[in-house]
């Protein structure tokens, strides 16, 4: 069926100054799931992401069409002191019809607590933790995951840090059009995405577009609703939430984003709300890299960043984290291509272990502004540990072990002096059109 199913899209488609010294493993190969079939009314692909203050977003899939969209949950095990319903959607792709996805909304919920929850009133029983209040917190980073053996080994590492949320900058299941590969990535990650939330925005590999036949990122939307609505966004393509004393804004490489689209827009006004005093740290996330030597996807987000980087810079953004690339790098604070102590710290963390490999090959020199680059699949731990200190670690994949390869501390831009002429600067910058 998937052999047929690929002949016809195919058809239709056819119509510092680091750089580490690494010998690297050779790549995996796709993951194989053996047909496993389920009762009907079981939940599956469960995955959990945060949705406004307070509430978490219960996602997941039966194949009975008339199943209940009911969350029970509680602070003990078996036992459900509240309930919440929700609410469904399905779509069809060419030939393929997915099961009933369903997306509940519980809450409110407590700070930094185990909560065990149920879906559809049968099935096994999940827990999740909720994030703290306050500092510290931990977020969990990979990009370009898709379904290999190398992508078991970083959501196994991923699985032995301590981390509240995980943040996936774009291409989450490398489907490429193919449903079944969207419903096999539900369950490899199920066991991680169900006990932590998981926020994540669109990749290239999300775009599923067919000519007049399909839109874009139908299975996207579908499958992974994020809290756009809660933020203010028009668009699931991009949204914000607050973790912690920490504002993250999650952004849309493959929607439009000059000067006159929502997104910008959307994205100045959500810029214009934030509170340094509340949320003194500043992370923004989307796909493609506006800072990137190596030669794979070279001036892919020059537009991109001429719209946007400086808006960015007038809020005093602290990380801007990437993906795409399949490699890792990390550069000092930068604005408008070059060091700026007033800039952003950009982090390509592109190498999840998505099938397509690593990319391999860098520009020379190695230009002023990037610190540390290594083409290996691996994660990021980043540790925000109070309001003005920050510890950023990368963990290389070695065979079947993690292995720290790069930290650094980093220093909020709250307390810098940078702050203190961009409150004005952003809102010139938001009244001006």
């Amino acid at each position: 069926m998937e052999l047929r199913y690929a002949s016809l899209i195919a058809f239709l488609i056819l119509s510092s100054t680091v750089t580490a010294d690494y010998v690297r493993p050779e790549p995996r190969k796709n993951l194989r799931f053996p047909w496993n079939p389920k009762h009907p009314s079981r939940p599956q692909q469960v995955h959990i992401s945060l949705a406004g203050k307070r509430h978490m977003r219960i996602t997941w899939i039966t194949d009975n069409k008339s199943s209940p969209s009911i969350v029970e949950y509680g602070t003990s095990r078996g036992k459900y002191s509240d309930s919440a319903q929700g609410e469904s959607t399905s779509y069809g792709y060419l030939l393929y019809n997915s099961g009933k996805i369903h997306h509940t909304v519980i809450g409110p919920l407590k700070h930094d607590t185990i909560y065990y929850y149920r879906c559809g009133g049968q099935g096994p029983e999940f827990s999740l933790k909720t994030p703290p209040s306050q500092f510290p917190v931990t977020f969990a980073v990979a990009g370009d995951l898709g379904q290999t053996g190398w992508t078991k080994s970083t959501l196994d590492h991923i699985d032995l840090c301590r981390y509240d949320v995980y943040l996936l900058p774009g291409d989450l299941s490398y489907a490429d059009r193919i449903q079944s590969r969207w419903d096999t990535f539900g369950e490899l990650v199920q066991p991680l995405a169900s006990a932590r939330p998981w926020m994540v925005t669109q990749g290239n590999h999300e775009k599923e577009g067919i000519m007049l036949f399909e839109d874009s990122f139908v299975s996207y939307n579908a499958r992974w609703k994020m809290p756009f609505k809660e933020s203010g966004s028009s668009s699931n393509l991009y949204y914000s939430f607050d973790v912690s004393g920490v504002h993250l804004i999650m952004l849309g490489s493959y929607t439009e984003y000059d000067e006159q689209s929502d997104q910008y827009i959307w994205l100045k006004a959500d810029l214009l709300k934030v509170d340094r005093r509340r949320t003194p740290w500043v992370v923004v996330s989307f796909h493609v890299p506006w800072y990137n030597s190596n030669k794979a996807h070279r001036g892919e987000g020059n537009s991109m960043m001429t719209a946007m980087e400086p808006l960015l810079y007038a809020a005093g953004v602290d990380v801007v984290i990437a993906g795409h690339v399949h490699a890792y790098e990390r550069t000092k604070r930068v604005y408008g291509g070059r060091s700026d102590p007033c800039g952003a710290v950009h982090i390509t963390i592109g190498d999840g272990g998505n099938r397509e490999g690593l990319a391999h090959r860098y520009l020379h020199p190695q230009p002023e502004w990037s610190i540390f680059r290594e083409a290996s699949f691996g994660h990021g731990e980043l540790k925000i540990v109070n309001s003005t200190h920050a510890f950023w670690s990368w963990h290389r994949n070695d065979d079947d072990e993690s292995v720290r390869s790069d930290q650094v501390w980093i220093t909020s831009l709250v307390n810098s002096g940078c702050l203190a002429d961009k409150g004005l600067e952003l809102s010139k910058m938001v009244t001006a059109i």
